[in-house]
């Protein structure tokens, strides 16, 4: 545990998880799925029933710390005496995931380019790739009202959502879900990727290839079977985790 933990008192539990939660905000800044400093990742305090962490406003998500990261309420109102700022009308989306999805420990919204543009598309993300077929049938769409400041929205935003792992924002983004930190990172990053495959695609102007219904069914089973049964997600993780520490091992402090 890090010394700026130790000093406040704060359980290994929460630090623990301030830990992975700005290490998802390092490894979003790498990977460019950045809006300057707009969009979060939240994730439940452990043992804090209705509180969460969030980052402060108006850092770069590269300068994100475990020790910089806000706790809230599900208002988004600050529950510590810090000075950092954060932004309640951004907890909108989380908030509602999180109140209505008791397995959704991690919330991640992004404004990326290729999540943008698929969320303009009618038909949405389409299965033309092996990475959008692991994701058929698990991902929901949400249409467009505004900007996300209404708080009657969020009742509408989780019946889009449901028990899949992705929701598209339409003309809007994406967001994800998942029983851990490196879950809902997992997700966002093939999802993103999914998007970023079919942009690519369609802005060739040929004609595409979509494989048969059952083709995508059945790459869904096998992607379930083999990122939480085999345990390739904490695989993953680790992975992940070690290029940040070549990169800049900062976030743990």
């Amino acid at each position: 545990m890090s010394v700026v933990a130790m000093k406040t008192g704060m359980g290994e539990a929460e630090w623990a998880a301030r830990v992975e939660l700005a290490a998802c905000y390092r490894l979003l800044a790498h990977f460019r799925m950045t809006d300057l400093i707009y969009t979060h990742a939240t994730v439940r305090v452990p043992g804090e029933p209705g509180r969460f962490l969030i980052n402060p406003y108006g850092w770069r998500w590269d300068e994100i710390t475990a020790s910089s990261l806000v706790k809230i309420d599900v208002d988004g109102n600050k529950v510590e005496d810090r000075p950092e700022r954060v932004n309640p009308a951004g907890f909108t989306i989380h908030s509602a995931v999180h109140m209505s999805r008791h397995d959704a420990a991690c919330v991640i919204h992004t404004h990326t380019r290729a999540g943008m543009a698929v969320s303009a598309l009618k038909d949405g993300l389409l299965p033309i790739s092996q990475i959008a077929m692991q994701y058929h049938g698990r991902v929901g769409y949400h249409a467009y009202e505004g900007i996300a400041l209404d708080l009657d929205e969020r009742e509408r935003i989780v019946a889009d959502l449901q028990d899949k792992p992705v929701l598209i924002l339409r003309n809007h983004g994406l967001l994800t879900v998942g029983r851990t930190v490196a879950e809902a990172f997992s997700h966002m990053f093939y999802v993103n990727m999914a998007c970023e495959v079919q942009i690519a695609a369609q802005s060739t102007g040929a004609e595409l290839d979509v494989p048969p219904l059952a083709v995508a069914e059945r790459v869904g089973r096998q992607f379930d079977q083999m990122a939480y049964d085999d345990g390739d997600l904490m695989l993953e993780w680790a992975a992940h985790l070690r290029l940040l520490d070549t990169l800049d091992p900062g976030y743990k402090t």
